[in-house]
């Protein structure tokens, strides 16, 4: 089996980087699949996470404005699918050019959409002016219309399928990669987050909550993991909360960093299936995310693994964080039942999927 992904990075730091990295090792090394993935203005730079020798890197470089950016697009994707030869081709991107794809490589390889986010995925706040409002209508409408033009849909979760409502989806969740018998103590007092500082993955509104609970529990520290350590850096300058609060670029060794804390704190205003979910629970930490689409309700059972927040409840996200903050008996059931959730996304479940999807195909 020859596959070719299609996607923007695949050498940063990013989530569907280090999934794409854990799904290409393994086809690669169990099941003997020759791999091909493309991204786009990567040339020269090292990956991130680790990738199998095996793997085939390619890039293209695309710049120029929307028309040029297109045309460039198409002509250099068709010369790769002609070079390679793959099987399936498989766009990973959540850009509107993703739903494009079909429309500009006609092929009879099969083409599936490996959807990452929620289909409401924003990069910023949606304008409330007549042509921002029009111009999201139009865009939502083109996705629905867009999608039906992919041979398969692979979604993350139900609510994910339910928000595309196509026949041709499947589910299949992203694997949990760590795999260790090693777990926090949940006696640290110490809060740790994973994301971009992007507004789909709410950062800012993960600072204004910690500024509100460090009030009343100053002796607790927030760990941030992130891409943008500067911006970050005086945002908790101005919120007056550096004392308490650590920004660190993104770490590869990030189970040790999960191990120290005990609990993970997520505010994205959208998600597909949050990988950092996974790993925490992995680690045996008890997790606390707003119910955004789709990806955290699918993973936190509320009051039983974690604690799942009605969207933008600021005030209820302050007051079950500092409830975990102050029962540590709390915080170590949930812990077991977190390690238990993380167990049914074993890579060698998850992976035997795929398998079949592509047998199937």
């Amino acid at each position: 089996m020859k596959l070719l992904y299609i996607v923007p990075k695949i050498k940063n730091a990013g989530g569907v980087a280090r999934v794409l990295s854990i799904k290409t090792n393994y086809f690669v090394e169990n099941f003997g699949y020759e791999i091909h993935i493309l991204s786009q203005n990567e040339n020269g730079k090292p990956p991130f996470y680790s990738f199998n020798s095996k793997i085939h890197f390619h890039d293209i470089s695309l710049e120029g404005n929307a028309v040029v950016f297109l045309k460039s697009y198409q002509s250099q994707v068709k010369q790769k699918i002609k070079e390679i030869q793959p099987d399936v081709i498989l766009v990973a991107d959540n850009g509107l050019k993703a739903f494009v794809f079909p429309f500009l490589i006609k092929t009879k390889i099969p083409i599936v959409f490996e959807s990452h986010g929620s289909k409401f995925i924003e990069e910023k706040p949606f304008g409330n002016d007549f042509l921002s409002k029009t111009f999201t209508k139009v865009k939502y409408r083109f996705k629905d219309f867009a999608i039906e033009k992919f041979t398969k849909i692979v979604v993350l979760s139900e609510e994910n399928r339910k928000e595309w409502n196509v026949e041709n989806g499947i589910v299949i969740p992203n694997p949990s990669w760590i795999q260790t018998e090693t777990v926090s103590n949940l006696k640290h007092k110490k809060v740790i987050a994973i994301a971009r500082n992007s507004y789909e993955k709410g950062l800012d509104r993960l600072l204004l909550i910690w500024e509100k609970v460090i009030k009343k529990y100053p002796d607790w520290t927030l760990d941030i993991y992130t891409d943008d350590v500067i911006s970050l850096e005086n945002i908790i300058t101005d919120l007056g909360i550096k004392s308490n609060t650590n920004i660190f670029s993104f770490q590869k060794n990030i189970k040790e960093k999960y191990v120290e804390a005990s609990i993970y704190a997520m505010t994205s205003r959208s998600e597909g299936f949050p990988m950092v979910l996974l790993e925490a629970m992995a680690c045996g930490l008890p997790c606390i995310a707003f119910d955004c689409p789709t990806g955290p309700r699918s993973i936190i059972t509320n009051a039983e693994n974690g604690f799942l927040i009605p969207d933008n409840n600021i005030e209820m996200y302050v007051e079950k964080l500092s409830f975990l903050m102050e029962n540590e008996e709390v915080r170590l059931k949930f812990g077991r039942d977190a390690k238990e959730t993380s167990e049914n996304y074993s890579v060698e479940k998850i992976m035997g999927k795929w398998r079949q999807f592509f047998e199937k195909l």
